[in-house]
Parts: structure tokens; C-alpha cells; sequence
């Protein structure tokens, strides 16, 4: 809080908190349906009504939040862009490409700033090429897989068929799933690449069960990231199986068919302002600036190294609309948090499910594993 004499009397005045929100817009992929529209710049209606709620309560606490928005034109020049913040601004929400936010991470400019990152799932951001200033908000697919492999060993179904694309995110979505098996007791009875000869929307009626012939199995695992084929495996494999992974039963960190906790609130609020539903990466932009704002509440301070030191802290609690408190791991930047286990038009679960515990927080039980040596 700022004390300042006017004449004889002392005035308060209020804590001013800066946030960038830095994101990139990305082209438009080649649509393999005409029933979802492609959303450019998500994230941040999310970033923007996190203001507004941090604001609210800024009202109250004298401190006053800004938001500076820049969105760098495809092709544009992103390093340029960041180094443009200043030194004013110490925290900065990214919504950038995986292979970007170390890229940004690592710059001098950055170097005495706090980086929220919400928009990767990358394991390796959160392990061996992690660093000490980046928080992580999405889950990461090693949480991703362990909330499906959870539900998928409740339900007892052990015996997993894994059909993987041919990017390089499939290929890093299939070895979480792998890790996932092996740490759940989970059995590959066969493993298929997907090699794009096929033209699903015209020959998925005979193309799939082909495929899908020669191995008895529980559940259909699709690593398909992209969405290039996976939505059309369901109901036309040779066994009648269900489909997890990236289609059928998702891992995700928010879905439009969630309700509980307060969600329709959210969502409600969230629908009114940008006019349509809330997605992952809006949900992540709107936790990262809610953490901002909860972090210079509780510590009273406008300082970067005083809000990363409570987040980091036992006593950081986020409201995020799951049912438990969000906080932080504090080796490798993670926000720990409930999974939501949907269908595309029906929640079917929240991990981690009763009976999956850790000692310490029982939301360590999805993608836990602490690195040998901390995030440099």
C-alpha cells in the first residue's frame, strides 16, 4: 500500500499490479469438420474477465490490476513483442506455441519476470527443460493419461488398444499413455500408427474395422491431437470398444458440460462476455490472472518475487471451480488441479478418483514425478 502526504493529510493509495497477456495468432488448420468453427486468440476473454474479477476485489484490498493485451500477428515477430513490455511489468501470461515459451523464457528481458504459461502441455516444459520462473497452468499429458488410466482401472479395464497419429505431438501424447499403462498396470495388447493413407470421411466404414481387426481389447486409445482421424473411430471398430484418448472420453482441464461448483457460474459469465463457450485455454489465461490476484492479496505486495514466493508457498490455495484448491508444485512450476473425464455432451468423472492418493496432496497422484534436480 502506497502512503503519500497531501499537506497535512496522508492519503493511501492503491497497489497498481501490471499483467501482459502475449499470445500469437495461429493459422487456420485444414478442417476435418464443418461442425466447430476454428477460435482464434483463446484465452483471452479469459485473461479479461479475470481482470474484472481481480478488480472486484482490488476495490477492497487498494490495489488496482491492468491488463496489457498483445496479440502478434502471424508471422509477426514475437521476441520483439515481448522485449516491448518493459521493466514495469513482471508478470506475463503466455498463449504461445510449446516450442516458444522457453524460447521467450530464457531472454534477458525475462529473466526478473514471472511467466505463466497456458497454452502447452508439454512434459518436457515440466521436466527436463523446465525453468524456475514459468508456471505451468494446462495439465500436462503425463496428468492427462494418469486421470484416464485411473478411471480406465476402476471401471477394470486393463487391456488397451493405442492407435497413434503421425505428428510429433502424438507421438509425445502416446509415451504419456505408455508411461501411464506401465505405472496403472495397464496392458498394450497392440499399438497401430495411423499413417494418413486413409480418407476417414469417405471410407470410415470399412477402412476402421480393418484396422481395428486382430486383437481382443478393453478400450480403444487414440493419440490424435490434431483431430485428423480419431473422431471417426468411434462406432466403427470391429469389437464394439470404447474410444479414450484425445476423442471419446477426454482428459481435459475444463469442458463445456461441466457444472459442478460453481462452473455454471463461469461459464454463464464467461458466454455472456465473449459469446461463446469457455475453452482450455480460456480457462487457463483466467486461473493464471486469478493467481496473479489471489498471490498480491494474501502477501500484500505489488512485487514479483513476493507474489512467485506465496503461489510457491503451502499456504497458496486457488479457487478453480473443481470442488479442491489449486496450488503449485514447487519443483517444476505445475498447477496441481482435479481433471475433468468428459464425453463430448456429459461429464463421466473427476480425477483423481477416490482411492488414488498421494501423502502429501492427493492432486499429486496425476503426472507426479519430481525431477532429480530443480528447474534451472
Amino acid at each position: 500500500m502506497l502512503l503519500f502526504a497531501v499537506g497535512n493529510v496522508i492519503a493511501v493509495g492503491k497497489q497498481s499490479i501490471k499483467i501482459a497477456y502475449v499470445s500469437q495468432e495461429r493459422a487456420v488448420p485444414a478442417a476435418l469438420s464443418n461442425l466447430d468453427d476454428f477460435i482464434q486468440n483463446k484465452g483471452l476473454f479469459g485473461a479479461e474477465l479475470a481482470i474484472s474479477d481481480n478488480n472486484t476485489t482490488g476495490q477492497f484490498t487498494q490495489q488496482q490490476y491492468e491488463l496489457k493485451k498483445i496479440v502478434v500477428p502471424l508471422g509477426g515477430d514475437l521476441v520483439k513483442a515481448f522485449n516491448s513490455l518493459g521493466d514495469d511489468t513482471g508478470l506475463v501470461v503466455l498463449n504461445v506455441n510449446p516450442g516458444q515459451v522457453n524460447q521467450l523464457a530464457d531472454l534477458p528481458a525475462a529473466q526478473n519476470k514471472l511467466l505463466f504459461d497456458a497454452a502447452s502441455s508439454d512434459d518436457e516444459l515440466r521436466g527436463a527443460q523446465c525453468r524456475q520462473h514459468v508456471l505451468h497452468i494446462l495439465p500436462s499429458r503425463a496428468m492427462r493419461a494418469d486421470a484416464l488410466a485411473q478411471y480406465m482401472l476402476k471401471k477394470r479395464w486393463r487391456e488397451w488398444f493405442l492407435v497413434v497419429g503421425q505428428t510429433p505431438e502424438d507421438q509425445l501424447y502416446a509415451a504419456a499413455i505408455k508411461r501411464a499403462a506401465k505405472r496403472y498396470g495397464m496392458k498394450l495388447v497392440a499399438e497401430k500408427a495411423w499413417d494418413n493413407t486413409y480418407d476417414v470421411r469417405r471410407t470410415a466404414q470399412s477402412d476402421v474395422p480393418q484396422f481395428t481387426q486382430g486383437e481382443d481389447y478393453d478400450v480403444l486409445v487414440v493419440a490424435d491431437e490434431q483431430g485428423l482421424f480419431g473422431e471417426y473411430l468411434d462406432y466403427r471398430t470391429w469389437l464394439p470398444r470404447p474410444v479414450i484418448g484425445t476423442q471419446g472420453l477426454i482428459a481435459t482441464a475444463w469442458h463445456r458440460t461441466h457444472e459442478q461448483w460453481g462452473a455454471v457460474q463461469l461459464q454463464n459469465r464467461f458466454k455472456e462476455q465473449a459469446g461463446r463457450w469457455m475453452e482450455e485455454e480460456d480457462y487457463a489465461a483466467y486461473l493464471a490472472v486469478r493467481a496473479i490476484g489471489e498471490a498480491s492479496v494474501r502477501a500484500k505486495s505489488d512485487q514479483v518475487q513476493a507474489i512467485k514466493d506465496y503461489m510457491l508457498s503451502d499456504a497458496f490455495a486457488l479457487q478453480g471451480y473443481k470442488g479442491k484448491p489449486l496450488s503449485f508444485r514447487s519443483w517444476d512450476g505445475q498447477l496441481r488441479q482435479p481433471i475433468l473425464l468428459a464425453a463430448p455432451r456429459s461429464m463421466v468423472g473427476v480425477a483423481p478418483l477416490d482411492g488414488f492418493l498421494h501423502p502429501k496432496s492427493e492432486l499429486d497422484t496425476l503426472g507426479y514425478d519430481q525431477p532429480e534436480t530443480a528447474c534451472r
